[in-house]
């Protein structure tokens, strides 16, 4: 198998996952729900099809004869639309769906986008039950997404080995690509508790600002489907502004 299917490409993180693949040589198959609503995706080595996340079905469809899967999809445009009108079950159906459609197609290999939201700050609590750091008119869709990850641990033991990619810190779009990037936990870096610095763990040893750019997270994403490093978990990842070369 050869490839790779972005589920959602038509996103920022999709669209950056896109264009590390193809910088790395590999092909793209781009899912989107109406390919007409993204003339400019279409690009040597990548074929836009239409697509959906929620049926088993049209994601073996789309997923067979490639060598992994990411999921980068969201039911908005941009969180704010989530305003009272989120799907609860949406990433839950799609986590079910993926894991299904990818098992009856033979694709092994999935790398979801999370959110950070669900990450502990702190105090251990989530950064969504916060409401100086989160906005509360963005939390149903925290929900939803924390749903979505939930009903991938539920389903740990199937034939797909995945993993969740959470973003940790402020997520810069046109941020540059340094190609580098720290792993953690469950924790916000720089937080307290078991696993606490450096990479691997949840603290950034630094106290710099985290951040990561969207093409540091295609990076990571694009990683983990080439050379598979973590299985059946999630996983926090980040860079640290002012952080130098002979840091890391």
């Amino acid at each position: 198998m050869t490839g790779i299917v972005v589920f959602g490409a038509g996103g920022r993180a999709g669209r950056a996952v896109t264009a590390e693949a193809l910088a790395r040589g590999c092909t793209v198959t781009a899912v989107v729900r109406d390919p007409a609503r993204y003339p400019d995706l279409g690009a040597e080595g990548v074929t836009v099809v239409r697509g959906d996340v929620l049926d088993a079905g049209s994601v073996a469809g789309a997923a067979a004869g490639h060598a992994g899967a990411v999921h980068a999809v969201s039911p908005f445009s941009g969180p704010e639309e989530a305003v009272g009108s989120v799907d609860p079950g949406f990433f839950m159906r799609a986590a079910d769906a993926l894991l299904d459609g990818l098992g009856a197609a033979g694709v092994t290999r999935l790398v979801a986008v999370g959110l950070g939201a669900n990450l502990l700050g702190a105090d251990g609590r989530m950064v969504m039950d916060d409401p100086v750091a989160f906005p509360p008119p963005l939390r149903p869709f925290a929900l939803a997404h924390t749903a979505g990850l939930r009903r991938l641990r539920e389903r740990a033991d199937g034939p797909v080995d995945w993993v969740m990619l959470t973003p940790a810190g402020f997520l810069e779009h046109g941020g540059p690509r340094t190609g580098r990037y720290r792993v953690g936990g469950e924790r916000l870096p720089g937080g307290k508790g078991p696993g606490g610095g450096g990479e691997g763990g949840d603290g950034n040893d630094g106290g710099g600002e985290p951040w990561l750019s969207y093409a540091d997270l295609a990076v990571a994403v694009v990683d983990e489907i080439q050379s598979p490093v973590r299985h059946r978990t999630r996983v926090s990842v980040f860079n640290v502004r002012g952080e130098k070369e002979d840091d890391r």
